[in-house]
Formats: structure tokens, C-alpha cells, sequence
């Protein structure tokens, strides 16, 4: 029984990677659209490139959103409202016309005779107006010339023309007088409708949103249909316009066609073949060339966690509404793989990725290749990542691409500008605006994942922070040999390429173990009192030996990145601690040198290798007297070819070009440091 558990933990590892990649792959092909795949690929204005293609079985051309839309506009444009009419309300006008009318044309002015004449007049003038009502100019709902006028139940098709407005009252009493020759009474009967004439012809919502829903809902997304074994398009043909819409039907109908026939079990199988060959690329890649990452399970676990993530985002917009395809930033994917691990990854990912969702979005080419290009462009525009401006430059970049790119393929498909969605823009424009998002997704993907980024090595190389303040008071000479090891490493990593700005920063913190016992390490010693001088070797040795220790504890106690502390835990390999061996080997010839050896383990990248490098150069370059060129030069190389004897880069992945490099620069920095003043005569 033990035998099989030991065999489950030395490989728990790998088993972990394969629940991980069957998991993945699960949850790929579930949030894959639930329907099957066209076949063939064609483009507007391309040449089919297939062989003859008839109709496998009977289908309907549907209309594109566009055409469905003009109609829906037409419909609207031409659509009669109904209004009604409100005969209570005339009937007061009436009323209050015979009530009002003596004080108006009252006995005293006028005999009974012209009383009853002006009152015929009077009450004709309301009958013209009343007959179809008075209507408010701001009751107008509608641009049609005619209405339906509801008056007693019945509905009446009358033109505007054919309705009075508030607003022009004035012309029909002045109409009517002048028929009668009374227009020299026009301003008594205007005085006596101006208080008493209201509009009685309001428009009904009810009834015209009714109507309006009728005719919209009598609109057919189709326009003909294609009976089965009908030639579609001849090989070589372009594909026009109209071919164009047929094939277009032809793949939606064959697509829901397909998965309503009882062929579920194979799409998915389908889909989960290719799913996987995808998946099994990304980890192909990273076992051969990024075989650090393969190893590291929280790192493999973060790519593909990332992975998904854009496949959930970009299928959740798609099955909201497809047009929305754009939106999804997915340009983030590269700009964080590239700011945790390198470009190379970030764009190999980015593309496998791509490649994934052009089963979920529609126009997959256009879509693959937009993608691809600008995922690119990320790669090469997006450097220093913790400046500010460079990530607004990046992404604007970014986004003009899209925005060329898909106007180069909307003049490819329609040959001209017409018909061109201008929304699109606008979704670049929010791609780009979502992908300044990246800053805050980093800082969250630090915490979860325990990962370290550009902007955090610059917040821990500030020689303000409470660690370092804190080295500099209790371990000055560490503190300033620390500095002087940061610019040796640093200009070192530059030269070969390396992380300058992680190496820097394992530089400053690699010694923060000394602050357990500043005064036993010679740079903190201010007198000539040397505490060594009391112990054995083999204790001095080990309190020597325990300051890496030490700094791991002080470097985890105040939440340092794994990726500086593994500068602290590596800075000394394996090596010997020669002078206190010595001592011991005086005093016991059968000395075994394990005892007086640091832990390790050995450097096993090129930004630990220039800090073991640095640091002993540095460390050594205080013994140096009255120091030449010559003697630079060959102390330089001594120390660095005593680390290689002992075996401390095997596991580096640095060449001897690069060593021989980084050798080239820590002598002319030495040379400089020691460089003697010319002497100028008094």
C-alpha cells in the first residue's frame, strides 16, 4: 500500500497537470456554442474555391438585419395614428358659447334681429370647427398626412387638412365673417372664443401602438426559398451579393439543422479533438521551452485560468449579441503573460487562444486575423509596463489597428464605405479603454497567485521602503554594499538581456539576513574589535551561513515576491565558506566541508547567476590594493572562473558568451570605481 502512495506524491505534479488540462478542455467545450460548424468559409467578393454546391435540403433566404430594419423604418414612417374625439368637451364649448354670448353682444349695443343673426353666425362658426374637432399642434405624433379620427366608435380616415389647430382658430371665425360680410365683428367673436374654445381631439397610444405592432409583427425575416438539389454557386464563381446572402442562410439553417439531428455526441467529440490539440500545444511549448514555468504548477495553473477567462468573457458576449465581439479585451491576455513571464509565451498563448474562439465568434477569419495582428502589435509596443504613458501609447496603438484593420475588410467585402457600421468604432474604443484595466487585474493577480510584476519591483526598490530604512539603520555597510551590488547586477542584466529591474531588486534585498547580527560580518565592523575573534570557526562559520536563513524568514515575515527571495536563498549557491574551513581544518585536519557549505541551492537563472557573480566581486573588491587594470582584470576573472569550477551555473541557463559579458562589464565598473584622479599642480 505505501508503495503506490509514494508513487501518487513523487507524481502528484503531473497528475495535477492532467486534471488541470482535462478540466480545461471541459469547460472550453461547454462554453462553445451548442450547434455544429459550416463547413466551407467564403468571403464577399472572393472566389468559391469548393466544388459545385447544391442544396442539400430546402431552406428560406433570410434577410440580413439590415433589410429587416429599412422595413421596420418604412412601416413607421408610413404609419397612421388614431386620435379621438372628445364630444363632452364640445358639447361645453357650446354651452358656454350661449351663456357667454349676451356679454358680448349684448341689448344695449345690438337689436334682438342682429342678436339672432350674430348668434347663427356665431354658433355656425363652432359647428365648422367642432365638426372634426380642434386638435394641439404638439398632439401631432406622426409625419403620414392622414389619421384615423375615433368619434362615436367609429373610426374615420381624415387628413390633417382636413382638422383644425388651436393655434389658427382666428383664420376660420375671419373665414366665416367675410362669407357673411360681418368681418367688421371679428374682434367681439374673437374676445368671445378666446376664452371658450378648448381642443377636443387628443392622440389615443393605446390604439396607435397597437397598430403599429400589428404591421411590425406581419414583417418576414425571410424573402423566398431555395428548394433541395438547386445549384447555390458554381466552383470559381464570385460570391456576389446575393450568392452571398444564400450561402449565409444556408450555414445558419445548417448549423441548427446539424445539431437538431441527433448528432450532438459527435460535435462535442468534435470539439473537445481540437480543444485538446490545442492544449496539448501550450503545454508541449512549455515543457521544452519554458520548462521553469512547466514545473512551477501555480504558473501553469495562471495561464490557463487566464485562458478561460477570455473564452467565457468573449462566448458570454457573443450569445448576449455577436456585433458586441469586439468589445472583449483580449489584448489584456498577452500584456499579462508578457509583464509575468516573457513575449514570447504572451504571444503563443494569445494566439492559441485566438485560435479557440474562432469556433464561438462569426466571421472567424476577419476575427483570427484582427486578433493575431494585434496581439502582435501589444507584444512589440508594450515595454516598461509601469510607466504610465507607455500603456496609453500601447493601447492606442492597439486600437487603431483594429480600427484599420476592420476597415480594410469592410472595403474588401462591400467595395466601398457604404453600409459601414460606425458602432464598431466605438467598440474598438471601449476595447481599448477596458484593456487600461490591465494595472489593477495585475495588482489582484499578485495576491491570488503570488506572482511579481514590473510596477511591484519598482514600489521595492525604493530605498525609502521599511525594509531597506530598516537595513540601513541596523546593517549600514550591508545597505551600502547592497547598493553597490544592485548597480553592478544591474548593468550586467542589461548587457546580456536579462530582467535588469528583478535583478536590482534581488540585489538591494539578497543580504537583509545580516540584520540578525550586523557586527559579525566585516562591512558593519567600525572598530577593530572582530566578535569572530571569541568563536570557533565552525560557529562562526555557521552564524556566516545562517544570514541566508535569516533572510528568508525576514523576506517572508514582511511579504516579499517568491521571485526575490529566491535571489536571497541562491546568492551563495553551494559554496564553501573558505576562511572559517581553513581556520577549522588547522585545528582538525578530518574537517568535512559539507559543514562549512550554504544550503543552496545553486542559481538556476541568469538574474540569480549576475547576483552570485556581482556579489562576490563586489564583496572581494574591498581587499584590493592600490588595484591596476592588469589586477582588475585577472581578479575578475579568478573569482568568477573559482564559481564555475565549483559548479554554481549548471543550473543557470547562462552561456559562456554571456559570463564572458558580464565579466567585460563588472571590470569596467570596478575600473571606474578605482579609476585614480589625475594629479593637478598646486
Amino acid at each position: 500500500m505505501q508503495k503506490p502512495l509514494d508513487k501518487l506524491y513523487k507524481n502528484q505534479s503531473l497528475i495535477y497537470k492532467y486534471i488541470l488540462y482535462i478540466v480545461s478542455i471541459l469547460l472550453i467545450v461547454f462554453f462553445f456554442p451548442k450547434g455544429g460548424k459550416f463547413k466551407y468559409e467564403f468571403q464577399k467578393g472572393k472566389p468559391w474555391q469548393y466544388d459545385n454546391l447544391y442544396a442539400p435540403f430546402d431552406f428560406s433566404i433570410k434577410k440580413n438585419p439590415l433589410e429587416i430594419e429599412q422595413e421596420r423604418l418604412a412601416i413607421k414612417s408610413k404609419q397612421i395614428n388614431y386620435y379621438n374625439y372628445d364630444e363632452a368637451i364640445s358639447n361645453e364649448v357650446f354651452n358656454l358659447y350661449e351663456a357667454q354670448f349676451t356679454s358680448v353682444f349684448n341689448e344695449e349695443n345690438f337689436s334682438e334681429a342682429e342678436q339672432n343673426t350674430f348668434f347663427k353666425v356665431g354658433n355656425e362658426i363652432l359647428t365648422t370647427i367642432y365638426k372634426n374637432g380642434i386638435l394641439k399642434k404638439t398632439e401631432q405624433k406622426s409625419n403620414n398626412k392622414n389619421f384615423y379620427l375615433i368619434k362615436n366608435k367609429e373610426a374615420k380616415l381624415l387628413s390633417f387638412k382636413n382638422i383644425y389647430y388651436l393655434q389658427n382658430i382666428d383664420t376660420v371665425i375671419k373665414s366665416v365673417l367675410e362669407q357673411k360680410e360681418l368681418t367688421e365683428f371679428s374682434s367681439q367673436y374673437e374676445a368671445l372664443f378666446f376664452d371658450i374654445i378648448k381642443p377636443n381631439v387628443f392622440y389615443n397610444q393605446k390604439f396607435s401602438k397597437k397598430e403599429i405592432e400589428e404591421q411590425l409583427s406581419k414583417i418576414s425575416i425571410t424573402r423566398g426559398n431555395i428548394d433541395e438539389g438547386k445549384l447555390i454557386i458554381a466552383k470559381g464563381a464570385v460570391v456576389e451579393a446575393e450568392n452571398y446572402k444564400i450561402l449565409d442562410s444556408l450555414k445558419d439553417e445548417f448549423e441548427s439543422e446539424l445539431w437538431t439531428n441527433n448528432n450532438y455526441y459527435f460535435i462535442i467529440f468534435g470539439y473537445t479533438v481540437l480543444v485538446a490539440l490545442v492544449l496539448m500545444m501550450l503545454f508541449l511549448f512549455l515543457k521544452k521551452y519554458r520548462n521553469e514555468i512547466y514545473k512551477n504548477n501555480t504558473k501553469v495553473t495562471f495561464i490557463f485560468f487566464n485562458i478561460l477567462l477570455m473564452v467565457f468573457i468573449t462566448t458570454l458576449i457573443v450569445k448576449y449579441n455577436e456585433a458586441y465581439v469586439f468589445v472583449a479585451p483580449l489584448c489584456i491576455l498577452p500584456l499579462i503573460l508578457k509583464t509575468f513571464f516573457d513575449a514570447r509565451l504572451g504571444l503563443y498563448v494569445h494566439v492559441l487562444t485566438v485560435l479557440l474562439l474562432g469556433f464561438v465568434v462569426p466571421n472567424s477569419f476577419e476575427y483570427i486575423f484582427l486578433q493575431i495582428i494585434a496581439g502582435i502589435v501589444t507584444i512589440l509596443s508594450v515595454s516598461e509596463l509601469y510607466k504610465r504613458a507607455n500603456l496609453f501609447i500601447s493601447v492606442g496603438q492597439i486600437t487603431l489597428i483594429y480600427i484599420v484593420g476592420y476597415f480594410a475588410f469592410h472595403i474588401i467585402h462591400e467595395g466601398n464605405l457604404d453600409n459601414i457600421e460606425w458602432l464598431t468604432f466605438g467598440f474598438f474604443l471601449l476595447n481599448g479603454m477596458i484593456t487600461l484595466f490591465v494595472q489593477p487585474l495585475i495588482y489582484i493577480y499578485e495576491k491570488i497567485f503570488g506572482l511579481v510584476s514590473d510596477v511591484s519591483l519598482l514600489e521595492l526598490s525604493d530605498t525609502n521602503s521599511k525594509l531597506l530604512k530598516e537595513l540601513a539603520n541596523k546593517a549600514p555597510g550591508t545597505f551600502h554594499h547592497s547598493l553597490q551590488v544592485a548597480n553592478l547586477a544591474e548593468a550586467a542584466a542589461n548587457e546580456i538581456g536579462a530582467n535588469a529591474m528583478l535583478v536590482r531588486v534581488g540585489a538591494l534585498y539578497h543580504d537583509i539576513g545580516k540584520m540578525a547580527n550586523p557586527t559579525y560580518f566585516t562591512e558593519n565592523q567600525i572598530t577593530n574589535v572582530n566578535p569572530h575573534d571569541e568563536l570557533e570557526p565552525q560557529k562562526s562559520a555557521k552564524i556566516i551561513i545562517d544570514h541566508v536563513i535569516n533572510g528568508i524568514e525576514i523576506a517572508r515575515k514582511n511579504k516579499l515576491p517568491d521571485r526575490v527571495i529566491d535571489f536571497i536563498r541562491t546568492h551563495h549557491g553551494t559554496n564553501l565558506v573558505y576562511y572559517f574551513y581553513k581556520k577549522q581544518k588547522e585545528i582538525d585536519e578530518f574537517t568535512l566541508e559539507d559543514n562549512f557549505k550554504y544550503a543552496g541551492p545553486t542559481p538556476f537563472s541568469k538574474e540569480t547567476a549576475i547576483l552570485m557573480m556581482a556579489d562576490s566581486v563586489e564583496a572581494a573588491s574591498k581587499s584590493l590594493k592600490n588595484p591596476t587594470f592588469i589586477i582588475i582584470n585577472n581578479f575578475v576573472d579568478n573569482i568568477i572562473a573559482g564559481q564555475m569550477k565549483a559548479n554554481q551555473f549548471l543550473n543557470a541557463d547562462i552561456t559562456f558568451k554571456e559570463i564572458e559579458i558580464i565579466k567585460k562589464v563588472m571590470k569596467q565598473k570596478l575600473t571606474n570605481i578605482y579609476h585614480l584622479r589625475v594629479e593637478y599642480p598646486e
